[in-house]
Formats: C-alpha cells, sequence, structure tokens
C-alpha cells in the first residue's frame, strides 16, 4: 500500500495528519487574506482575476463554473470589478451574442499589490519565527504538499 512504508507504530495515525495539516492550511489562509489592504479586494474578486491574469480572457458563466458560483454572482462580482477598471469585457470571438471578461493594466497591479502584501507579511513571519533548521523543515514540507496537490 502507498505510503505506508516504514511506518511505526510511534507514528501519528495519517487521519490526524490529515486534520492538523487541514486546520493549519486553513488558519495561514485566513491569516494571509487579512495581510493586504481590505480596500483592495474582496477574497472572490481576487480569486476571479488570479484566475483571469493566469487562464486569460472567460465568460462570466465560465467563470461562475470554475469558482462553483451561480452565474448571477459572478454578474455581480465581474460589475464591481468592472465599475473600478480592474476588469474590461470585449465581444466574445467565438460567439458574438457573449463577452469575455479579462484583466486591465490596473487590475494586474492591485492583484500584484495584493500579492506582494501577503507575500511581505508571510516572509516576514517565517524570518521572525523560524530559525534556520526550521526554515530548512518548513521548505521540505512545502515541496511534499506540492505533491499532495499534483503540482
Amino acid at each position: 500500500m502507498p505510503g505506508t512504508q516504514g511506518r511505526t507504530a510511534e507514528d501519528p495515525p495519517t487521519e490526524r495528519i490529515a486534520a492538523d495539516l487541514a486546520t493549519a492550511v486553513g488558519r495561514l489562509a485566513r491569516r494571509l487574506r487579512t495581510a493586504s489592504p481590505d480596500s483592495l479586494l474582496t477574497p472572490t474578486q481576487r480569486t476571479v482575476m488570479a484566475r483571469l491574469a493566469m487562464e486569460g480572457p472567460a465568460t462570466t458563466a465560465a467563470l461562475a463554473r470554475a469558482e462553483y458560483v451561480r452565474p448571477q454572482s459572478m454578474r455581480l462580482t465581474v460589475g464591481a470589478l468592472e465599475e473600478r477598471g480592474l476588469v474590461s469585457r470585449a465581444p466574445d470571438p467565438d460567439d458574438g451574442r457573449q463577452s469575455v471578461v479579462s484583466v486591465t493594466e490596473e487590475g494586474r497591479a492591485v492583484l500584484d499589490e495584493v500579492r506582494a502584501a501577503k507575500h511581505g507579511w508571510l516572509a516576514g513571519a517565517v524570518d521572525a519565527a523560524l530559525d534556520a533548521d526550521e526554515r530548512r523543515t518548513l521548505a521540505e514540507a512545502i515541496s511534499l504538499m506540492e505533491r499532495l496537490t499534483g503540482k
């Protein structure tokens, strides 16, 4: 059975590791959400903009499917971003009845600012709370977490 090699009776149960990891990741995600100025983006807006920045233009319907929300909710999110000039709409080249949403240059700048704030907070926290050995252990744990997520 994969992952069971070398396991001893003293090793923590896999279920406990999973629960503890989920709790720690959840706390970290919540803390990272508070690291950037509140006025920049809501978590939903940030997620939508990050998706558009990484994957390119998309219809509102495609964004709603990708984020598991109702199309009406996504229209409100996209509308708020468009009002602020962070995204723009253009006719869908494949279907003129629809439009595609893209991140604007201003939107990319705001997204970069949000990411910089989060990364800055996290770098400071790692530096302040962990010694050199612990930082190396954390670096190793990151590669294990990436394996778990298929990256």
